[in-house]
């Protein structure tokens, strides 16, 4: 995923004079096409995270489009008052990449793991957040991002995630993409878990539960008119996101059907629990411990069928 960012990035600043790459002393040969092609609007910001946020400001408030680009966990919780302050408050055209959310850095421990970042960015006003589910995702964001007005937080996976969609999809931020169509449960994916729900859909139809798997890619703002259709025709409606069930995707639809009150369907809210992990291990071994593999995924929706005792 974060290839194809790179990539489409350079494509980018090449048709766009305004745009300019902040690093946070990161991805130096990720990047060395863009630094070839416009090494003028390549700025290495160093282990400075929250600086970075002030010179990203600085150069929006001149007219350019930065991006500014590091490891998921320092570019959200270590920078989140001048996220705040610098850029949501003047509600600022600033585009702020993570890589590795979630659990993808899992085997560098707590300080790398990233499962709070979307419940505190989406409560921020003016800023809209993206989490692409493959790398056709990842690069149709990027250009979606750039013609916002505002500031946009697109959260990336790490690299060698399967791509979900051969050909690029219509895409456009706030409007979900259906990957797989089903008529009995819905299952509602953000981010680098899609190949996953994918994945869990297809354990469902093998046992006889016919799935529709639907990419939200946008968590911010969500996509009301489908959220009205599934919670209106399914009997349960999953969310499935590496990120803590309290804030992220499933959090906010919980707060969409409390205004909205009551509807059709049960809503199972699938991430990690409200707890740290405390164990060493890659992210296959995380998303286990946090019961986020296919088989899990498909077991707690399977559970959320049956009737209340």
């Amino acid at each position: 995923m974060r290839n194809a960012f790179a990539a489409e990035l350079t494509a980018l600043a090449v048709e766009d004079p305004r745009i300019y790459l902040l690093s946070g002393d990161i991805g130096n040969q990720l990047f060395d096409k863009f630094k070839a092609a416009r090494p003028d609007r390549f700025l290495n910001c160093g282990v400075a995270e929250a600086n970075m946020i002030g010179v990203a400001a600085g150069l929006a408030l001149n007219g350019f489009r930065p991006i500014a680009y590091t490891i998921n966990a320092f570019i959200t919780t270590r920078c989140y008052e001048q996220i705040r302050v610098d850029l949501c408050y003047h509600n600022l055209p600033v585009i702020l990449v993570g890589v590795g959310g979630g659990l993808a850095y899992a085997s560098l421990g707590p300080t790398h793991h990233s499962c709070e970042d979307i419940g505190i960015l989406r409560i921020l006003p003016n800023m809209k957040v993206v989490c692409p589910g493959d790398a056709v995702e990842a690069r149709l964001a990027m250009r979606a991002a750039l013609r916002e007005p505002g500031p946009v937080y697109i959260r990336l996976g790490k690299k060698g995630e399967p791509v979900v969609h051969a050909s690029p999809p219509p895409f456009q931020l706030g409007k979900a993409i259906v990957v797989r169509e089903g008529s009995e449960v819905c299952i509602l994916s953000t981010g680098n878990t899609l190949p996953l729900a994918i994945e869990a859909g297809e354990e469902l139809n093998r046992g006889g539960v016919s799935t529709r798997v639907v990419s939200f890619h946008t968590v911010k703002p969500l996509d009301e008119g489908c959220l009205t259709e599934v919670f209106s025709r399914f009997a349960v409606v999953a969310t499935v996101e590496e990120h803590s069930r309290l804030g992220g995707l499933g959090g906010g639809i919980a707060e969409w059907m409390a205004d909205r009150g009551p509807v059709r369907a049960r809503l199972c809210r699938i991430g990690t629990p409200d707890r740290f992990l405390h164990e060493a291990g890659e992210q296959a071994h995380a998303r286990e411990a946090f019961g986020l593999t296919p088989q899990q995924v498909a077991s707690t929706i399977l559970a959320a069928r049956r009737p209340s005792a």
